[in-house]
Order: C-alpha cells, then sequence, then structure tokens
C-alpha cells in the first residue's frame, strides 16, 4: 500500500477542484503534482492563463491567483509504477476538508481512472457530478497538447 505523500492545494478562495487519480512515481519522488516532464499538465495551465511556469512556487501561485484547488481522488493503494491500470485497493481522500473549507462548487476529474475512483468512491458521498477531462500523460497519446488545451478551457467558464 503507498499511501498519498502530497498535501491539496487550496485555500478559502478555491471554486473549483481538479481532480487527479494518484500521483505518478516521479510525481511522489518530486513531492510535487504532475512533475513528470513528459505529463503536460503545467504546459496547459501556462497556456490557459498565459503565464510562464518555471517553479513549484509560479505552480502554486498560479493556482491560488486563480482559485484552483488541487489534489487527488485515491489517498492510498496498492500501484505498479505510475501505471493507473495496476490501481488496487483503493481507499479515497476525504474531498469534505476542502469542499468545507473553500467556496468549491464544481469537481474535475483527469482522466478516466480518476472519474472512475470518483464515481466509485466519493460522487454520492459528496453528490457532486465530476467534469470529465483528458488524461494530460503523456501516455494519452491521442490528445494533442492543442487539443487538451481546447478541452480544458471549459474550466474557465467556472472560474468567472
Amino acid at each position: 500500500m503507498i499511501i498519498h505523500p502530497l498535501k491539496p492545494i487550496y485555500d478559502k478562495n478555491s471554486k473549483i477542484l481538479i481532480l487527479g487519480s494518484f500521483p505518478s512515481k516521479i510525481s511522489r519522488e518530486y513531492d510535487f503534482y504532475y512533475a513528470n516532464p513528459t505529463n503536460r499538465f503545467w504546459k496547459i495551465m501556462s497556456k490557459l492563463f498565459d503565464i510562464e511556469l518555471s517553479s513549484i512556487e509560479s505552480k502554486v501561485d498560479l493556482l491560488y491567483k486563480n482559485h484552483i484547488a488541487l489534489w487527488d481522488v485515491i489517498y492510498s493503494c496498492e500501484i505498479a509504477g505510475s501505471s493507473d491500470l495496476s490501481i488496487k485497493n483503493v481507499i479515497p481522500n476525504d474531498i469534505d476538508k476542502i469542499l468545507n473549507n473553500s467556496m468549491v462548487k464544481t469537481i474535475f476529474v483527469t482522466g478516466k481512472a480518476a472519474f472512475k475512483y470518483y464515481n466509485k468512491y466519493l460522487k454520492d458521498k459528496l453528490n457532486i457530478e465530476a467534469i470529465l477531462l483528458p488524461s494530460s500523460s503523456s501516455a494519452n497519446a491521442s490528445f494533442s497538447l492543442e487539443s487538451l488545451i481546447e478541452k480544458y478551457k471549459v474550466i474557465i467558464e467556472y472560474l468567472k
């Protein structure tokens, strides 16, 4: 069993929550979300908000300034490396602590695994339908960076 090592990023002004499934091996090693240089999450955010993201601090600042909370669906699981397909014995994160201490009303999930585990463990408890975004992983080769940016633009509407 691996326990999620990263704290959620949010504050009382967060309006949307973006959930992944579980941090990749590289993210766990670097102690930050989407740390694998081939993952396109931060490239997407950089384009959406027209800002250079060159450090962890700049990424965290972008989230706070734009009222975005970031975490993952899974608190602990068995996982082989970074493969979402290998995930077993899931214990979900306590998303309530974000919802009770922020203005979050909309939840987005990045990828089919996050969507599957959100719907299985959290949807009924939270009574919030999650909006599925495509995975930003480089393993999701069916989406170019440009097409991911187009799909992720929907979050801008929820931040207004």
